[in-house]
């Protein structure tokens, strides 16, 4: 059986306890290989690694950076297919999808590259004579890396390639149902030409390493997506210590449509954006807000159409919706769909743990569609993350963005409308990070920032220039070619209003 080792100071490793886990496919239960089981004292070997390998590497001009990242993102490109394919037998999602992970990867890889040549400060007149003033970005030191497992190898790389180009050094902890998808990003960019030291990886628990990465004075920046809970233990852990935190966490996204809506184009938006990954996306849209006048018809509709879906493993080509991630997800998926009976709303489809055939080996649940939903139930506030969505009925566009406004989280929201009015109202009043018109709710590209308001994140963003923001430093920098000393003039006198004739 295939072997993982962890990747610190430029060599690959096995754990200092020596013990393994394995990863595990989750259509049907096969075990892809074992993995080095890291610890506290694992974490620890890293982030000394990152921390020496640190001021050559911000040493090393940002163009320069960016040709490894450059090559790394070649290599991606060659090599799609393969870590697609490993992707959907590792985490579970249909291979049309997995590849969209991984191009994800390789725009970002590819945009984070020229960033090098554009790494832009300021320069701005200074209020002395013969002195000049400008302002440029410096790294930040050690980033520990903290990803999920919904997008194993897109997520990464809008972490750790923004952190690279600008010369801080990472250390990467992957989610561990998909470990061996961090090795393979790991093992490209060794290949492309990362200094040792410069990337590290660790495989564990939270409760070890990445509580050793969340603690440890040599880490001032921390990168986490996941649950809020979690995130909120992040932020927790990490404020005594001043360290510069980013969070990306939980979303309760929903699509409006509107009286006016192409309810065909409405129809297959909710299907992606509530099915697509099995609902294992925090963007995913568990709510969909209809106007009255439409929500017999657009019902009809959309159960049909989640009839015809299709369960099965996401590397055969007739499969609509792969597998949830493992057990314990599937049996919180299905608790929902008890406590959806309970508050009195209903199933109109699925609701079931899917047994038949070959599915009994895998972590299957049916797309469900929850019906009489009132904004207020428990399925219409928390994140579920599955293949779930409730649908609740509005009388008007206020009512709607209303109760699209009224959860804790702000991450997506989506509308259907013909009417540009109505689209641009909802473009300024929807609370969320991300708005769409006429399209579903997932979907981003990576040179606009990505992230949420209220419990969805602490305001920082992912991607584009927000991303740069986040992994650099500000530093002013005066140089006074004067000769003489210079005292600023701090009583200035008015400036004189020209004579009135």
């Amino acid at each position: 059986m295939d072997f993982y080792p962890m990747y610190i100071g430029g060599r690959w490793v096995e754990s200092r306890s020596g013990q393994r886990f394995s990863s595990i496919n989750p259509a049907t239960g096969e075990v892809l290989g074992e993995v080095a089981k890291g610890g506290r004292e694992d974490a620890e070997a890293a982030i000394a690694a990152a921390k020496e390998a640190f001021d050559g590497w911000r040493k090393t001009p940002a163009p320069r950076r960016g040709e490894i990242l450059f090559r790394a993102a070649e290599l991606l490109k060659e090599r799609k297919e393969s870590i697609a394919r490993l992707m959907t037998r590792e985490m579970g999602k249909v291979l049309v999808e997995a590849r969209g992970d991984v191009q994800e990867a390789i725009d970002m890889t590819y945009y984070m590259a020229g960033e090098g040549r554009r790494l832009f400060g300021e320069t701005v007149p200074s209020e002395m004579p013969n002195k000049f003033a400008m302002a440029v970005r410096e790294a930040i030191g050690v980033v520990g890396v903290i990803t999920p497992w919904n997008f194993p190898i897109a997520i990464p790389s809008w972490k750790i390639m923004p952190a690279l180009i600008s010369g801080n050094t990472v250390v990467f902890k992957p989610a561990s149902d998909t470990p061996i998808l961090g090795y393979t990003l790991v093992r490209l960019l060794e290949e492309a030409g990362i200094p040792a030291g410069v990337v590290n990886l660790v495989y564990g628990p939270g409760s070890t390493v990445g509580e050793a990465i969340l603690e440890h004075p040599d880490v001032p920046v921390i990168t986490f997506t996941g649950s809020n809970p979690a995130g909120v233990h992040v932020n927790t852990v990490a404020a005594p210590r001043l360290k510069r935190v980013h969070l990306e966490l939980g979303g309760k996204n929903a699509i409006i449509v509107m009286d006016d809506a192409d309810l065909k184009l409405a129809v297959e938006g909710i299907v992606w954006s509530a099915f697509g990954t099995s609902g294992q996306r925090c963007t995913a849209a568990s709510r969909v807000i209809v106007h009255r006048a439409v929500k017999d018809q657009l019902l009809s509709m959309l159960i049909e159409r989640i009839r015809g879906l299709r369960l099965g493993d996401g590397l055969l080509p007739e499969t609509d919706v792969g597998p949830v991630i493992n057990r314990s997800s599937l049996e919180k998926i299905h608790s929902y769909t008890e406590i959806a009976r309970l508050e009195g709303a209903s199933v109109a489809v699925g609701g079931e743990v899917a047994t038949e055939g070959e599915l009994s080996r895998g972590f299957f649940y049916k797309p469900t569609l929850f019906v009489d939903v009132k904004p207020e139930m428990r399925v219409a506030q928390e994140e579920i993350f599955g293949p779930v969505t409730s649908v609740i009925q509005v009388d008007s566009l206020e009512e709607a963005i209303a109760v699209n406004n009224r959860v804790s989280y702000g991450l997506s929201s989506s509308i259907y409308t013909r009417n540009v009015n109505t689209a641009f109202t909802a473009i300024r009043d929807l609370m969320t990070g991300l708005v769409y018109v006429n399209h579903g709710t997932i979907g981003s590209e990576v040179h606009l920032p990505f992230g949420g308001m209220r419990q969805t994140g602490n305001g920082h963003r992912e991607a584009g220039q927000a991303a740069i923001d986040f992994y650099t430093e500000w530093k002013s920098v005066y140089v006074d070619f004067s000769g003489k000393l210079q005292r600023a003039q701090i009583d200035r006198p008015e400036p004189q209003s020209p004579a009135r004739s």
